[in-house]
């Protein structure tokens, strides 16, 4: 074991606030991590504040993590010291079931080992997350930085990135088709980018008039005001896709109607129930289909940077000194950070 400063929370009513928590000594197939940059993701907050119910004290959140190697196991292949590498939102899983035998870690038959507030399958030990200025990761959770990649911005694509890539790629979007994005935050703003990377018309749904701008910034072709009935009466039955990323309960029946017969709608950022209730008429009547997605297996991961590098897709950040990192879980909360939060690790250091 070696020691390793971090932040993290202590209880449900207390802040992010410094703390030393142990890493484990690399085993044969680990790959050690120095962090350079940790995004902070909604999720951070949630687990920090238990908001779910779920949260082990104390937790370190952090599961968009940019590093460089400073050590590997005697039978890593992958990876070598300098190398600079990124951690998701994922450590582990059983790696031998169905699901990981097809490089979808995430969907594992006994679960995932999520990078924060989850158990080790090997020794039981808590899994800390990127608020810290180390990690030990197996090589098989371990993604490589593509060079040409800003590797501060690369940092929320380990969440963000492959949440919203995953499903456009995995339900066949290609040029010629139209999908919509409903939100513009973290995910939306990615799924902008990815949808009209892989070729598809972007139509971007928001409440807001204010928003028609920066939308359109994003890369979206088309922008409907979504409280406009004459807006969604006009959008109804264009839609191949919906790629929705609004994380608590809305009403989906409105996006649904503004796909064509057999278009689908993926939800990527609602956990909780569907609130208006679903009318079922509004997919027999088309053969439409209501989907999920979580983030993305571990081939599909560093599939999608290489992709971002190639296209020069990289997450709009701010980025943050740790010893902020409560005001800014505060600014998250209303909304106002244009996408996403980087923490430089070395303001941990100093």
């Amino acid at each position: 074991m070696s020691e390793a400063r971090a932040y993290g929370a202590q209880s449900q009513a207390s802040n992010l606030a410094p703390l030393t928590i142990d890493r484990r000594e690399p085993r044969p197939d680990d790959v050690a991590i120095d962090i350079l940059y940790c995004g902070v993701c909604h999720t951070d907050i949630h687990f920090a504040q238990n908001d779910w119910g779920v949260t082990e004290y104390p937790v370190v959140p952090g599961h968009e993590i940019i590093g460089r190697v400073s050590e590997t196991g005697s039978e890593v292949t992958q990876f070598k010291a300098g190398d600079i590498v990124g951690v998701g939102c994922m450590v582990d899983s059983c790696r031998g079931c169905e699901a990981c035998e097809r490089g979808l870690e995430q969907y594992c038959r006994s679960g995932m080992t999520p990078t924060y507030n989850g158990h080790d399958p090997h020794d039981g030990s808590t899994t800390y997350g990127g608020y810290s200025e180390a990690v030990v990761v197996s090589q098989r959770f371990v993604v490589r930085v593509p060079e040409k990649l800003d590797t501060a911005a690369a940092a929320p694509l380990l969440c963000a990135g492959i949440t919203t890539y995953s499903p456009l790629v995995h339900y066949g979007v290609k040029p010629g088709h139209k999908v919509g994005v409903v939100g513009m935050g973290g995910l939306g703003h990615m799924g902008i980018k990815f949808a009209r990377a892989l070729g598809a018309e972007v139509t971007v749904f928001t409440r807001s008039e204010s928003k028609v701008a920066e939308a359109t910034s994003q890369g979206a072709h088309h922008v409907v005001i979504s409280s406009d009935d004459d807006q969604m009466a006009n959008i109804a039955g264009q839609l191949d896709y919906v790629l929705d990323t609004v994380p608590v309960p809305h009403d989906v029946n409105p996006y649904l109607n503004a796909l064509t017969f057999d278009g689908i709608h993926i939800l990527v950022g609602l956990l909780d129930a569907v609130d208006p209730e679903l009318q079922g008429a509004n997919l027999v009547g088309n053969r439409r289909v209501l989907a999920g997605s979580l983030i993305g297996g571990m081939p599909e991961t560093q599939e999608m940077m290489d992709f971002c590098a190639d296209n020069d897709i990289t997450c709009d950040i701010e980025m943050l000194d740790i010893n902020n990192i409560n005001h800014a879980y505060e600014r998250i909360k209303q909304s106002d950070i244009k996408y996403r939060f980087v923490i430089d690790m070395h303001s941990l250091k100093q």
